[in-house]
């Protein structure tokens, strides 16, 4: 997690809002915003009065930052032994939700005569969908596109109208990578 994004969770945590924050900071809201953004780096004084106005030790946040899984496997031994609940797919992430800012992916594992719907308010995000074993159906729009083992398609999103389905007898597995 940035030290940003853990700047925002403390504050919101604490019900606080930027408004108060940034006041009880010295800054404006505007550079508040754009540090809990990672888009504008705090100073070294900055970060201390944030971390003050919210209530908690700069150097934990700083180690919280600094600890963060930079890098996470899952290896295909694994593949096979996740517990598909009631839904009739899983998705295994790779890193937590406060670590996927820019790009989210997963391992898809579909059941027969299941699919998984389109993530919820993305706007102009881009997806990349690779079977690596079975097949699938990519519904997009209008559009019905098979895809069968080692295939690969890169499409822009469609929040109204997408999902990815498993009309096989056979479980389906695939690397779905999406931008944010």
């Amino acid at each position: 997690m940035s030290l940003g994004s853990l700047i925002r969770r403390s504050r919101k945590q604490r019900k606080l809002t930027l408004k108060i924050v940034a006041e009880k900071s010295g800054i404006s809201e505007g550079f508040l915003s754009q540090v809990e953004n990672d888009v504008s780096p705090p100073s070294v004084d900055t970060l201390v009065n944030i971390c003050t106005a919210i209530g908690v030790e700069a150097g934990d946040l700083l180690n919280q930052a600094n600890k963060q899984e930079k890098i996470v496997l899952i290896p295909r031994s694994e593949w096979n032994d996740i517990d598909i609940p009631h839904t009739g797919f899983i998705t295994r992430r790779f890193f937590s939700p406060e670590n996927r800012t820019v790009i989210d992916s997963a391992i898809l594992v579909i059941e027969p005569g299941k699919s998984i719907p389109v993530r919820k308010d993305i706007k102009n995000g881009q997806e990349l969908l690779c079977i690596l074993k079975g097949s699938l159906n990519l519904e997009h729009g209008e559009r019905t596109i098979h895809l069968t083992e080692g295939d690969t398609v890169h499409y822009l999103a469609n929040p109204k109208k997408q999902s990815i389905t498993n009309e096989n007898e056979d479980l389906a597995i695939a690397l779905w990578i999406g931008t944010m």
